[in-house]
C-alpha cells in the first residue's frame, strides 16, 4: 500500500517503512507526525481525493532535524564595478520514517 501526501508545498509519495525528507517541520526528534493531506491511496482498491481522501491519514516519527549541504550562490553583472556577490545556502530538513497509512 502506497499513498501520495502533500507537505511543504510538495507532493510526496510515501510507504510504510519507508524515510523520506521533507521541508522542515516544526516538531522535536522522536515526535510522532500525522499527514492528513492524502492526496491518493494505491494498493488493491486505489482512492482518489478531491482534492484530498476523507478520513486517510499517514502517521510518521520524526528521526531528525537538519541541514542539507551548503550551495553558493554568485550574481555578477560585468563592466558596473564592484557588483560581485557572494552568497551561500542551506536548506533546513526534517528525516520523517512513516510507519503506518489508514485508509
Amino acid at each position: 500500500m502506497y499513498a501520495i501526501i502533500e507537505t511543504g508545498g510538495k507532493q510526496i509519495r510515501v510507504e510504510e517503512g519507508a524515510t523520506i525528507f521533507v521541508e522542515k517541520l516544526a516538531a522535536n526528534e522522536g515526535d510522532a507526525v500525522v499527514f492528513d493531506k492524502v492526496l491518493l491511496i494505491g494498493g488493491e482498491e486505489t482512492k482518489v481525493g478531491a482534492p484530498y481522501v476523507e478520513g486517510a491519514k499517514v502517521n510518521a516519527k520524526v528521526e531528525k532535524q537538519g541541514k542539507g549541504k551548503k550551495i553558493t550562490i554568485i550574481k555578477y553583472k560585468p563592466k558596473k564595478g564592484s557588483t560581485r556577490r557572494k552568497q551561500g545556502h542551506r536548506q533546513p530538513y526534517t528525516k520523517v520514517v512513516i510507519e503506518s497509512i489508514e485508509a
